[in-house]
């Protein structure tokens, strides 16, 4: 993600109690989303999410699989006091909030190594180097044999979705640096890093969840 704006980088109207945003999109796709992390993760993973936004989503998850582990992090102050919040309804499942910027790259090599990394709905809305740095961290601080797990929308040629190819129009019309990215390209981009596609599931509104797995040793 960019350099922490001055407020929430969101496509959406947020509602906010008690310093937890709620977000609609979130809403409306949690219980899909939870639904196929319930099966794609592993036994006892520890998680870290890039981008967690309000962070409904790793609640949801935790409450889908409350074996895992989930580190969530954001450069925004105002959506990691959101995600602060709703972790306080997961008792342990879910640790505070790191201020991870994947544009600036900093901390991250500090990280402890981790069995999946998780990002949703950022890659569009941020430069392309933070899906390189995304692929990168992968490589390096994944454990062997771990997922990288991917959400949002994508173009795929003749077969976009009219209504991805709308988004795009949009986000670039806000900022030249973003855009809904080609599928084949992330595809590549993480093959270069180690990571094969192992399963791509269709969800709500024209989005993927892309799971890309690691070989067991490296």
């Amino acid at each position: 993600m960019s350099k922490t704006p001055d407020t929430p980088v969101a496509m959406e109207d947020r509602k906010v109690e008690d310093g937890r945003l709620y977000s609609p999109s979130a809403a409306r796709n949690r219980a899909a989303i939870a639904e196929v992390f319930g099966r794609v993760l592993p036994a006892r993973a520890r998680v870290l999410e890039i981008g967690s936004g309000t962070g409904e989503h790793a609640v949801a998850v935790c409450q889908a699989r409350p074996d895992i582990r989930w580190q969530p992090s954001d450069p925004d102050p105002v959506s990691r006091a959101s995600q602060a919040g709703w972790a306080r309804e997961s008792g342990a499942a879910i640790s505070a909030p790191l201020a991870l910027d994947l544009l600036t790259g900093e901390a991250v090599s500090d990280l402890a190594p981790f069995d999946v990394l998780v990002c949703m709905n950022v890659i569009h809305i941020a430069p392309w180097a933070v899906a390189e740095n995304l692929a990168r961290l992968a490589a390096e601080r994944l454990q062997p044999g771990g997922r990288v797990v991917l959400y949002g929308p994508y173009k795929e040629g003749d077969a976009t979705a009219p209504s991805n190819l709308d988004f795009d129009a949009s986000l670039k019309s806000r900022n030249p640096a973003w855009g809904v990215r080609d599928l084949d390209s992330v595809i590549t981009l993480f093959a270069e890093a180690g990571f094969a596609l192992a399963e791509r599931v269709d969800m709500p509104a024209n989005n993927l969840l892309l799971v890309l797995s690691s070989p067991e040793t490296r």
